[in-house]
């Protein structure tokens, strides 16, 4: 049976095989990450994180994803419908529980339609 003395001497050996195979891999695996890099159009600013706290396993863009970007996306919607407490939906999206509520009581969405200023003037 091996003893403590010869068993740390083959882990220091196998230490410094890993580390060998490591470094010749380490050259390589940079060349292939590059390769890809460049097939994709990636850089380096796409692999950072985004500032909002997404993980790096989030989509890169959409224009990346091949879907064009809209300008102003993120302006808010009107809300399209009130319900009787004062909340809002613009009807995009899921429907919010207030109004899933109020369906499964019997009410219709209709009837908490936002009455816009361009129907009342007509």
């Amino acid at each position: 049976m091996n003893n403590l003395v010869e068993i740390q001497s083959q882990i220091e050996k196998l230490q410094k095989q890993a580390s060998q195979i490591k470094a010749k891999e380490f050259d390589k695996t940079v060349v292939e990450i590059r390769q890809k890099m460049a097939a994709f159009g990636i850089t380096v600013k796409d692999l950072q994180p985004a500032k909002s706290g997404k993980t790096i396993d989030a989509p890169v863009s959409k224009k990346r994803a091949g879907v064009a970007a809209k300008k102003g996306s993120t302006t808010p919607v009107a809300a399209k419908y009130r319900g009787a407490e004062g909340q809002t939906w613009s009807g995009r999206g899921l429907t919010p529980r207030w109004m899933t509520t109020l369906i499964e009581q019997g009410k219709k969405k209709e009837d908490f339609l936002i009455a816009s200023p361009a129907a009342e003037s007509a």
